[in-house]
């Protein structure tokens, strides 16, 4: 019998090319692959191509579910930074290690999604893929703390 509060996910695809380890910044002229699992026929991806860039979910498949941030901590350990609690975070040490990323779509050919500024690692499971609609991005103005465009300057520079 399933725990009825257990989720399970398939990959959809899997991220092909692009950086073999992780380092955190200049993700910009990063290029992969998507490639669609082979459950699914190409045509799952038909449309997509009218759109400039994907939203895709992922999960950071290297990292040991015991490694969760359980305690507030400066972010990407920055020393001088705040103390933060795991949902003030982007990082990867989250209790489900899910990723969230918008990269540019560069073409589709078949199964395989050609990706720019994605930052997945080659081999990371996509759990799902989304084109970006800009009227699902915020209507209102945005604010985030100074430290955070401190930090985040370099991220997608290229």
């Amino acid at each position: 019998m399933s725990d009825p509060n257990e989720i399970i996910l398939r990959p959809v695809a899997r991220v092909v090319g692009g950086r073999p380890e992780m380092y955190e910044d200049h993700w910009y002229d990063v290029q992969a692959v998507i490639r669609l699992a082979e459950r699914f026929e190409p045509s799952a991806l038909q449309g997509l191509g009218d759109f400039s860039h994907l939203e895709v979910v992922f999960q950071f498949d290297r990292l040991d579910e015991a490694d969760a941030q359980r305690e507030p901590r400066p972010p990407r350990k920055n020393p001088d930074g705040p103390l933060l609690g795991v949902f003030a975070h982007r990082g990867p040490f989250r209790p489900n290690r899910l990723g969230v990323s918008v990269c540019r779509l560069l073409s589709v050919d078949g199964r395989d999604l050609h990706v720019g500024g994605l930052d997945a690692l080659d081999g990371t499971p996509v759990l799902d893929i989304k084109p970006y609609h800009v009227e699902f991005g915020p209507s209102d103005p945005v604010r985030q703390p100074a430290w955070a465009t401190r930090l985040m300057a370099e991220y997608y520079l290229p």
